[in-house]
Parts: structure tokens; sequence; C-alpha cells
């Protein structure tokens, strides 16, 4: 059975890395991204056009490229966290979240007893193929799932110590495009309301034994929230990386052009 490396380097102390695939549903693009050399991919079944289907391809191409494939669920409601993990997914990143009583009972959701009250229906393809008895299967994968906690409200950062107290979580992650907006700084991802909030996070998530980790647009911001503390870093996007290379070569193409007309 799949070992869920992300979870187990972020119990050694060691900082991941990430990107999101939000647009397109091609299994190559996960396996790419894990050719490429990132440790997660945050498959966003929130903001995406993706079924659960195309998230079940995502999530296989991942686990071939040995990567570890973290979905976020549209909503806290079992029948989203439940069949995501059925369908291999090594992780669950929860989004809005700013009640603790919710989340205890989400958490839940992704634990077999007697640690929660995930119902019971993996097949062979999500153990390998693996001849194991119920009792190792539900030891294995309730040590290797992770859960991700998402802050991106005014209201999560000032009930933090509260929300992060509840047992089970993994990452505490700043999103920061939704915090911002709820700061009343839209898309100011430097302003110091924002990096106020996210590093008064950082330090209750270091109490409380959780990783912090923030999902940013450019490696600039990676790097400065890396070297602030977050160790489960995400950065960027599959079409916002096709994008911004695409847009450089086109330029670089077309001054060519210009250069050799003249």
């Amino acid at each position: 059975m799949r070992v869920n490396h992300t979870k187990k380097r972020l119990q050694q102390g060691e900082i991941v890395i990430g990107c999101s695939i939000q647009q397109f549903g091609s299994p190559e693009v996960a396996r790419l991204l894990g050719a490429a050399g990132f440790d997660f991919v945050f498959l966003d079944g929130e903001h995406s056009p993706f079924d659960l289907e195309t998230l079940h391809m995502l999530i296989r191409a991942c686990l071939e490229r040995d990567v570890t494939p973290i979905v976020r669920v549209g909503d806290l409601q079992y029948t989203l966290v439940a069949r995501a993990l059925d369908a291999g997914a090594q992780g669950i990143i929860f989004p809005r979240v700013e009640s603790q009583a919710l989340l205890a009972e989400a958490i839940r959701w992704t634990r077999f007893p007697p640690l929660g009250v995930r119902g019971y229906g993996l097949t062979p393809p999500q153990i390998e193929y693996e001849s194991r008895s119920f009792a190792e299967i539900i030891e294995h994968v309730n040590a290797n799932t992770l859960v991700v906690v998402q802050f991106e409200t005014r209201a999560a950062i000032e009930r933090r110590e509260e929300l992060l107290a509840t047992p089970g979580i993994d990452v505490a992650l700043i999103g920061p495009a939704d915090l911002s907006i709820s700061l009343g700084v839209p898309g100011e991802f430097e302003h110091p309301r924002l990096v106020e909030a996210a590093l008064a996070l950082m330090e209750s998530a270091k109490r409380h034994g959780v990783a912090p980790g923030i999902q940013v647009r450019s490696p600039a911001l990676a790097k400065k929230w890396a070297e602030r503390g977050m160790r489960f870093v995400g950065c960027g996007s599959e079409h916002g990386l096709l994008w911004e290379k695409a847009r450089e070569t086109a330029a670089e193409l077309k001054a060519l052009a210009q250069r050799l007309r003249g």
C-alpha cells in the first residue's frame, strides 16, 4: 500500500511544495507535474469544472508518478469527502472553515473507526491489489490520510486557536485570495493586514503541532513565505504556468520576428 510521502515529510519537519490543477482535466497534466518534481498536487473540486470521474483519473495519474493527490472538496459534506478518498485521494482540503463543531465532524469523515466514522468502501485498486486484512488496511489508510484546513476569512483567523485545537489536523492553509477580500484588501497579497493574519496563524499552528501552509500565485511569494516559516507551500496552477510560459515564448518570438524584419 502506498505511503503518503507528503505527510511523512511534514511530520519530519520538512518543507513540501505543490501545484494546483483547476481547469485541464487531462491525466497527463498530473503526470507532468509529478515528473517536474512537485511533492503534491492540489486537485480543486471547489472551483474547477471537474466531476468525480475526472478527479479519479487525475488522482490515479498522480499516484503513477508518486506525487501526493490532495482534493479540495466543494463543501464540508460526508459524501464529497468519502468519495474523493475512495477514488484514491491521499488528502482532503477543507475550504471556508469557521465552525469548530463542523470541522471536528468533517475530520472524522476522513478516518475509519475507531478514529472516525468513514464507511469502508475500498476496492483492490485503492490498495494496489495487495492481499491485506481489513485491520491492516484501516490502520495504514488512517495513518496516511492528510487533513488540510483552509483559513480564508477574518472570522477563521479570529477563531484560529479554537479551530486548531481540533484533533486530526495536519496542515493549516492560508487561502490568500479570499482572506485578502475578507480583510478588505482584495488581491493585495503583501498588504500588512494579510501578512499579519498569516503570521498569527503560523504561530498558532506551531503551538498546536500543525504545519503552516499557504497557496500562492508566484514563485517569488512562495519563496518569501517559505523563508517566513511556511512548510506546505502551493504555488501556481497548471493553467497559470501554461499561460505564463506561452506569453513569454510568444513575446520573445515576436520580438525576434520584428528584429529580423528590420
